[in-house]
């Protein structure tokens, strides 16, 4: 059943929800952690962060400009959550074509999402909104000394 939710921009007053979904999602995070990352992307034109509401924050997307020498500029959504409770609602497919239209009023033409190979649900959602994969890649990470 679809549900149409409303879809705002998010504020500071949102990250004890975020994080709440974030930690759904497999990435826990305090509060804390959340408002201040939140309130570093806030306000940045370069950065779209978008919640869903229906009674409560059931979802989110944060989408991005992203500038590439090799490969121009694009759109990338960097992250979506949907609430266990409100999944199949239509929230999801709400978030994604708000990305898809924030991406076209920033000027790209194109809109990437990166999956884990192990969410095959994420990877039929997004197959089933349009994207196609393009490559696999492997990341790979260092840590690097604090200070």
């Amino acid at each position: 059943m679809v549900v149409m939710a409303n879809i705002r921009h998010a504020v500071s007053a949102d990250a004890r929800a975020l994080a709440g979904l974030s930690a759904e999602l497999g990435y826990p995070a305090s509060p804390a952690e959340m408002a201040e990352r939140l309130n570093g992307l806030l306000g940045n034109p370069d950065h779209g962060i978008f919640v869903a509401e229906q009674g409560v924050v059931a979802g989110w997307i944060h989408v991005t400009t992203v500038r590439s020498l090799e490969s121009g500029s694009f759109a990338e959504i960097r992250g979506l959550v949907v609430a266990k409770s409100h999944r199949g609602t239509g929230i999801g497919t709400q978030l994604v074509l708000k990305a898809e239209d924030w991406a076209q009023t920033h000027g790209c033409r194109r809109l990437r999402v990166r999956t884990n190979t192990v969410r095959d649900d994420a990877r039929t959602f997004y197959r089933k909104r349009g994207f196609a994969a393009r490559k696999i890649q492997e990341v790979l990470d260092k840590d690097l000394p604090v200070g």
